[in-house]
């Protein structure tokens, strides 16, 4: 059997975020729990060759480049659907949420979020235009989808009236590398990133769903609230800037406690690791998301968990997995922030629940579901 994957966002070099991690993560378990399929690997600009994770893998690159709302509709209703149409794989599997409307071949497509439908504005124009006119289309005309959370899922079912039948969830998971460290690791870690002093850990790129005008804002509050008590307490701040994060720099320009934020960009996969093992909690509060990586990378850590309660978070975080806090209320995160500073008993409580979390989570099995996915599309008349 043949088929076709979308891997534009397998990216050379440290660049995986939340699709590109999805995509590595579930396409290496698939890949070998199917050596009898061939699986032709579609990238839009030359490829890291580890991501060719068997010999059943075949890559291909097709041109243009697909980052910008124009080349998004060369590619996939151009040089994908001409490649298509050429090979007639089995099925077309996409993990990034967008597939071909031009192509009878069977398609499975993995929706992360319908952010851009509720926060339309968090997005530029012409990709506003994209997605509110394709996202739909690209829903109905696959045979089977795939969301990351139940909040996801029924959000495709409300906001675009897709049948639950045909959604399946397959949720992220976090990688190996993300475990406990001993306390001496720990010390290194805040020697090199804090000063040596306890921070509080936010991981994700600067963009407005994530909220870190907010978080900025309740973290001078809680320096502020707590006195003397909380002046060695950091805030790290892990990852690159993305789009429209110039108010989350104007936040930071406002704040009275700059000199104890930490803004590290970009950090290599093992830094990442250290960082949440060696963190008093990482906090995580953005307005909306499809399933949020960072909770259960933090939980695999040891690391405590503030998050938000909306969308698919408390989903996420599990039952007492996490300190759940009303992202909109800046005054609420700055309360989550002392608690977890004035409280070990609450921090070690939310390590364990965390813990006993992880079980839910697993790449192998979510690689399962995206197959039985495929396998659904295939069977249907």
């Amino acid at each position: 059997m043949q088929v076709a994957v979308n891997t534009r966002f397998l990216l050379p070099g440290n660049h995986l975020e939340g699709i590109g991690r999805f995509s590595y993560e579930t396409l290496r378990h698939l890949v070998a729990q199917h050596p009898e399929v061939t699986f032709h690997f579609l990238f839009d600009r030359p490829f890291d060759v580890r991501y060719l994770f068997g010999p059943n893998v075949v890559p291909h690159v097709l041109f243009p480049p697909a980052r910008h709302p124009l080349l998004f509709v060369a590619w996939f209703e151009g040089a994908v659907a001409q490649w298509l149409a050429r090979r007639r794989p089995a099925a077309f599997l996409s993990l990034d949420g967008f597939t071909t409307l031009n192509t009878r071949v069977p398609r499975v497509t993995v929706i992360h979020d319908l952010a851009f439908e509720h926060y339309p504005l968090d997005v530029g124009l012409l990709q506003r235009k994209y997605y509110h006119f394709f996202s739909p289309r690209f829903a109905r005309a696959s045979e089977q989808l795939v969301a990351v959370s139940e909040a996801t899922k029924a959000d495709i079912v409300q906001t675009y009236g897709i049948a639950p039948a045909k959604i399946r969830v397959a949720y992220n998971a976090p990688a190996t590398q993300f475990q406990p460290q001993p306390e001496a690791a720990q010390r290194e870690t805040r020697r090199r990133f804090s000063h040596g002093q306890p921070y509080f850990l936010f991981v994700g790129a600067l963009q407005p769903r994530k909220n870190l005008g907010h978080l900025l804002q309740a973290f001078d509050i809680f320096k502020e609230n707590g006195g003397s008590g909380v002046a060695p307490a950091q805030l790290l701040i892990v990852g690159r800037k993305a789009w429209k994060a110039g108010p989350i720099l104007d936040a930071y320009q406002r704040m009275r406690h700059q000199t104890s934020v930490h803004f590290t960009g970009r950090v290599a996969d093992p830094e990442l690791a250290s960082l949440y093992a060696a963190a008093l909690a990482t906090v995580y509060v953005p307005y909306f998301e499809g399933f949020g990586i960072p909770i259960v990378e933090a939980q695999a850590s040891g690391c405590p968990v503030l998050t938000a309660g909306v969308s698919s978070m408390p989903e996420v975080a599990g039952e007492g997995g996490a300190l759940v806090v009303d992202p909109h209320q800046v005054e609420d995160i700055a309360g989550g922030l002392t608690r977890l500073w004035q409280e070990p008993e609450l921090r070690q409580q939310l390590i364990t629940q965390g813990h006993q979390n992880l079980s839910r989570f697993s790449w192998a099995r979510s690689a399962e579901v995206l197959w039985e996915a495929v396998d659904a599309a295939l069977n249907e008349e």
